[in-house]
């Protein structure tokens, strides 16, 4: 559903969405490969702990720039799909982009609830310390700990597919999918 009644009308998402977009996913990215990188580092030390506070940063703003998102793709809507796409890919498009944009909100979320079971506060950009939402508990940090680790591995999953699908449409299609979210390609 949307409330823009010019839904459908352009062919190219909004620059903000654009913006959104590729904010994001450059977010996503990072706090992934930070992720990564930090759970090898051994023992306690500063770097480990600097690249933990920002991996959390990401997690925040990824969380908070998934909310405007979403608000704004609510108020505006998304281009329509090209017409001699066929209907299971149509919805297939639908259920990854609804798949994503669940787990830029459960990704971060899962990681701040993890953080209060292991007794970690978040402290936003290292100025705004966030609530806990949970007490501490030791049990249900490993779950969350492996919740947050699962929900990671499954955006992966499903961003090398919406990259793969992405690119099938630019380079074998030749629909013009890709230029909705890149117009310079037009």
């Amino acid at each position: 559903m949307t409330l823009n009644p010019s839904f459908g009308t352009r062919e190219s998402y909004t620059r903000t969405a654009i913006a959104f977009h590729w904010l994001i996913a450059l977010l996503i990215v990072c706090g992934f490969a930070l992720g990564w990188v930090m759970t090898d580092i051994p023992g306690f030390t500063p770097t480990k702990l600097r690249y933990f506070s920002w991996h959390k940063w990401i997690g925040v703003t990824v969380f908070a720039l998934a909310i405007l998102r979403i608000l704004w793709r609510a108020a505006h809507g998304a281009p329509p799909m090209p017409r001699r796409m066929p209907s299971w890919q149509r919805g297939a498009a639908h259920l990854t982009h609804l798949l994503l944009y669940a787990l830029m909100i459960l990704i971060p979320a899962s990681g701040y609830l993890y953080s209060s079971a292991a007794n970690v506060p978040v402290v936003y950009l290292g100025l705004i310390p966030l609530p806990r939402l949970i007490a501490p508990d030791p049990q249900l940090k490993e779950v969350l700990k492996n919740v947050h680790i699962a929900l990671n591995y499954t955006m992966l999953a499903l961003v090398a597919l919406h990259v793969a699908a992405a690119l099938k449409h630019q380079w074998l299609d030749r629909d013009g999918l890709l230029s909705r979210m890149l117009p310079f390609l037009k």
